[in-house]
């Protein structure tokens, strides 16, 4: 099936500090900024947001918050757990210790989100998921974030349609335990099982990383198994399966789509390797975040749900997302 077109260092501080400048960052979590010691001015809102890890994508979330933040005039600490569920906890204890008046979270592990959701609520400080949805959240602890059943859904759809709606299907799925993996996964499910020539063959989780993407195709083309479409939860797993079927010569004959719509999923596109994405709106979502804790520190109410719409990107429409 012939195709039709032609991380970096991120921001990681020590929550003991009341001031971080969140800056952009290529894709592997690192440590870039400086930290501004001491307490905040007295009247300013002053929020942590505790990251699993700032990649390319969450990198951009952060950007948000913090362009937000600096819009608000509040204070933002942002802090990363190297994808470690009790350096997350931690790091949320040690804002409420520090007595912030609001606090964001993009979950490590979306079934694990309790103990933070339950020290929040203790503390009477204003939580707001963003971006990853935990799996139970009581009244009064909003998420901001996307519908990511859509977002494997539009993927798959414009996959199923370059590829005449017949073909062998693999997945490369994120984290099992993030809910935007499962659904994500759900969604391309759906849409293969509507077209009778289409089958899942493979699924495999890449947890998200470019080079899982890479390790996971190159044994799926060892085993000489058809492949004719790669459906990636994300496009840092796409983009390690590229390389792959670019080492194997092989990528002429693969449909290759992702989501979040990075800037290097961009190039790629633009270079004909990949076929589609999904615009996940990562500035959006952290403005979002901090729109939200700011209403509740107010004594506002917010919704419970914040949707922040996904878009389909294809070489038809790219000029918009660059």
């Amino acid at each position: 099936m012939a195709k039709k077109f032609g991380l970096t260092a991120a921001a990681v501080v020590l929550a003991s500090t009341f001031v971080f400048s969140a800056c952009s960052a290529p894709a592997e979590p690192g440590t870039s900024g400086s930290p501004t010691t001491g307490g905040a001015p007295s009247g300013k809102l002053r929020i942590g947001a505790a990251f699993p890890i700032l990649d390319q994508f969450l990198q951009t979330v952060a950007d948000g918050m913090q362009a937000k933040a600096d819009e608000i005039g509040a204070e933002l600490v942002i802090v990363a757990a190297q994808e470690k569920a009790d350096t997350q906890l931690s790091q949320v204890e040690n804002f409420i210790s520090q007595g912030l008046d609001g606090i964001m979270v993009v979950p490590v592990d979306t079934d694990a989100a309790g103990p933070m959701t339950e020290a929040a609520k203790n503390a009477n400080i204003p939580l707001v998921y963003v971006n990853r949805r935990p799996a139970d959240l009581p009244d009064g602890v909003p998420y901001v974030g996307s519908d990511s059943l859509l977002s494997g859904q539009l993927q798959m759809e414009e996959l199923a349609k370059l590829a005449g709606g017949k073909g062998n299907v693999v997945v490369l799925q994120g984290d099992p335990a993030n809910e935007a993996a499962r659904l994500r996964t759900q969604g391309v499910e759906e849409i293969v099982a509507k077209n009778p020539d289409m089958a899942v063959t493979k699924t495999q989780a890449g947890n998200w990383y470019r080079e899982e993407g890479l390790a996971i195709m190159e044994n799926w083309l060892q085993t000489g198994d058809q492949i004719d479409v790669v459906a990636a939860n994300n496009d840092e797993m796409a983009l390690g399966a590229i390389q792959a079927l670019k080492n194997a010569g092989k990528l002429d004959d693969v449909l290759v789509g992702g989501i979040d719509a990075t800037a290097d999923a961009l190039a790629a596109m633009e270079a004909g390797e990949l076929e589609v994405t999904v615009f996940q709106d990562a500035k959006g979502q952290g403005a979002g975040g901090v729109e939200a804790v700011q209403k509740l520190a107010n004594g506002e109410t917010v919704e419970a749900y914040i949707d922040v719409p996904y878009v389909l990107v294809t070489p038809d429409n790219i000029a918009q997302f660059k």
